[in-house]
């Protein structure tokens, strides 16, 4: 169980399913994100309007993943492979993000102006700290050619994102989707995003062969994974 990791919770725990799958020989790792921002809901208090506008970026939400190794042909698919998975978490960036559990229950606070900027500042560094070691950059490869699978968290974020990786229209936009429709789903966002990703390459037409998925969360700590596409199953409907 993973708790109190927030909206990194999601690329943590298939962090952590992936090495489960792979050190047990035929395991079958269900990985389950559950969310209930409710709970952490409060009437006006000394931070009011701030904190009922936060409440309101947040919703509730539910999603399931079955991570393994070695699939079973024909009877499993694999969707996308989890090539490598890392965590890296900004020194002295601890009060920018963080969660406690109070005596009212579970509360948090999210300092924006500074938040936005230092998520898109750090992301390339974690992006090509990713890609290198696996020789796919030497070949030529840009953050334009892959797709994208990172946890929206606020519109501002991805705004800078788009723009400190210069990103053509449209990369981030399962992002924006799932955000759009259910808002900020803390730790679970990121299974809706993986999915919304895998129907725009099996009924929208959108490819890319290799992509990363992204989790930020407190600490300041980003959960950085690289996915291989495997194109036969997403071209086959399930």
């Amino acid at each position: 169980m993973l708790n109190l990791n927030g909206c990194s919770a999601g690329a943590a725990s298939l962090r952590l399913a992936k090495d489960l799958a792979e050190n047990n020989r035929g395991a079958r790792v269900l990985v389950a994100c559950v969310e209930l921002t409710i709970v952490a809901f409060r009437g006006p208090e000394e931070d009011y309007p701030n904190r009922l506008i936060s409440q309101a970026v947040f919703g509730d939400g539910a999603g399931t993943v079955i991570v393994g190794a070695d699939a079973v042909h024909p009877v499993e698919r694999a969707l996308f492979e989890m090539v490598s998975a890392s965590q890296t978490t900004i020194p002295a960036t601890d009060g920018v993000l963080n969660m406690h559990l109070t005596e009212a229950g579970l509360d948090g606070h999210i300092f924006t102006r500074e938040l936005v900027p230092l998520a898109a500042q750090q992301i390339e560094q974690c992006l090509t700290d990713a890609f290198q070691p696996l020789g796919i950059m030497s070949h030529g490869t840009k953050w334009n050619d892959m797709f994208f699978v990172v946890h929206p968290g606020l519109r501002g974020i991805m705004d800078h994102i788009d723009r400190a990786l210069r990103l053509d229209p449209g990369k981030l936009a399962a992002s924006r989707a799932v955000l759009r429709e259910y808002r900020n789903m803390l730790g679970a966002t990121l299974i809706f995003v993986l999915n919304e990703q895998r129907r725009r390459m099996e009924e929208v037409g959108e490819t890319g062969e290799w992509g990363v998925m992204m989790g930020f969360g407190p600490g300041f700590t980003v959960e950085t994974m690289v996915l291989h596409a495997v194109a036969s199953n997403l071209r086959n409907k399930i």
